[in-house]
């Protein structure tokens, strides 16, 4: 199984666990509420929206990656029309790092 496919897998997984949050503005929340320890965002997600995730982000030291498209994403959690996942678990987090690192170095 390849590392995109094994991500895809992993968010499914952390979507049924509860440990991930959906919608701008509950992402935004989270990020400031220090809850979020990684957020995934899609490669076609309005500039405004992307722009406002990632600049909380930075602000507060959230890693954040931009993956596949908004229908690849809502695929793997069984939810329609998503274009940014938040993950609160540390435990997910670390390993969606690092199997999106080595599938950007791969």
């Amino acid at each position: 199984m390849n590392n995109k496919s094994s991500y895809l897998n992993l968010l499914g997984l952390a979507y049924r666990a509860g440990a991930c949050t959906l919608g701008e503005e509950f992402i935004v929340k989270e990020i400031q509420q220090g809850r979020a320890k990684l957020v995934l965002l899609a490669n076609d997600t309005g500039k405004q929206t992307s722009k406002k995730i990632r600049d909380k982000c930075k602000s507060y030291e959230v890693p954040c990656y931009v993956v596949d498209n908004r229908d690849i994403l809502s695929q793997a959690i069984g939810k329609e029309g998503r274009v940014a996942i938040s993950i609160q678990d540390k435990g997910f987090a670390k390993k969606f790092m690092t199997l999106l690192d080595e599938s950007n170095r791969g």
